[in-house]
Order: structure tokens, then sequence, then C-alpha cells
């Protein structure tokens, strides 16, 4: 027997809000909805949870639907519960962040859903709450790269320290002095740095780096020493 036949049914929903770095600025991921209501208005990458799925697995799902890859870094934000959110029906939707570097899956993304990549300050009008979702989940980005090296996962293999500050500076929408920058970033001692230069962006050049990755998943944690009191110090 059933005892849960009275209750009200609800739809459960995912939305992923994705972040990708291209060297130059952080973006946002958006698609042109498929269907209605809303048809060809931007939207975030999503869809329903299905029978015999967790929501983290419907929205890893839609992930690998829409880059062809597995074993993006993603993290649950919120769950967007408001009656009225969804003008078609009463709709649960479980949200959450995934880190993308642009270089490595701009190939890979289907067209299908005619994909595009907005600076992430000036993301278009979005359908329900999704511009709620994303502003959450910017504020969201901006704590846990304060406690951890997670805007590491938005680098290629590798990458230069002016890249680098260019990415934190656009995370926090701010400017860091390069010298104090550069120091308090090498002192965690989690980059190692190659014989090879970047001539493209200066005469000079800049060295390129990449991460060391068993110093960077034994002091993950060890990283909101770093920011709490030392990052906390750059000049903007």
């Amino acid at each position: 027997m059933k005892h849960y036949t009275t209750q009200p049914r609800f739809l459960l929903a995912i939305d992923c809000i994705i972040f990708g770095f291209d060297g130059a600025e952080l973006k946002l991921l958006v698609i042109q909805r498929g269907f209605e209501p809303c048809r060809g208005q931007w939207s975030l990458v999503g869809g329903f949870v299905q029978q015999g799925e967790t929501s983290e697995e419907a929205a890893r799902r839609a992930l690998k639907n829409l880059t062809g890859l597995d074993g993006l870094y993603m993290e649950q934000l919120h769950t967007f519960s408001q009656p009225d959110r969804d003008q078609e029906d009463r709709t649960v939707s479980v949200a959450y962040f995934a880190l993308v570097d642009i270089q490595q899956y701009r190939q890979q993304l289907s067209e299908d859903y005619h994909p595009a990549w907005f600076p992430i300050n000036h993301e278009p009008s979005l359908i329900f709450d999704h511009n709620e979702m994303v502003e959450l989940a910017k504020e969201k980005l901006r704590y846990k790269a304060a406690l951890h090296p997670l805007l590491f996962e938005l680098l290629p293999e590798k990458f230069t320290l002016p890249q680098l500050q260019n990415l934190y500076e656009c995370v926090y929408n701010t400017s860091f002095d390069k010298g104090n920058f550069s120091r308090k970033i090498l002192s965690t001692q989690m980059l190692t740095k190659l014989n090879i230069k970047d001539k493209l962006s200066s005469k000079k050049g800049a060295f390129y780096y990449r991460v060391n990755e068993k110093k960077y998943h034994a002091n993950f944690n060890a990283f909101t020493n770093f920011v709490g009191g030392k990052f906390k110090s750059l000049k903007v």
C-alpha cells in the first residue's frame, strides 16, 4: 500500500551554471531553450531528473550531453523551490555549478543547443529564475576561491602568472598588485615552473607554469590559511 497518494506531485529539475575561462575572460555558458515555454530564449543547461537517477547524476548527464565529457568539477549550489518559478508546472530545481577550461572543451560543445559564452558580468536575460541562480553561483565561486585553489580547475594544462592573475581579477571584479600576487601564489608551492615562455602577450614573454597535482590535492584545504591571511593583504 502506498501511503503518499494524497500528496501533491512536483517535477524535479536540475540546472547547471557553467563557468569557463578562455585565458582572457571568465565566462558563463548558456543555451537557447529548445521547447516551450520560453522556446528560443537564453537558458542555463538543465533538464529533469529521471527515474532511477539522483539529481547529481542528472546534472552530470546534462553536462556530458553538452560537452561530451565526464569528470568536470561540479558542486551542488542550492535548491530553488518558489511555487511560481516555472509558469508551466510546479517545478523544483536543484542547481549545480561547474568549472570548464574553454580552450579544452570548445570543440566538443553540441551545436544542437546553440551554446554561447558570455562574460561573467555581462550575461543576458535568462528564463525563469536563472539569473538569480547565476548570481548565487558567482558568490559561491568567490567564497570557495578564497578558501581553496578552486580556480586552478579553470586553467589549461600550462598557463602564465598573468593569466592566473587575470582569472582572479575576473572572479573578484577587481585588480591586484602584480608583484604581490606572484609572490603569494608562488608561496603555495602548488605550481611548477616550465622552461618555456609565452611570447605572444609581450616581447619579454612570461614563463609557463603547471599545477603540481600531488601538492594541489595534498594542500587543497591548507590553501585556506594562505587566502585567509596573506591573500587579503594584496594591494587592490
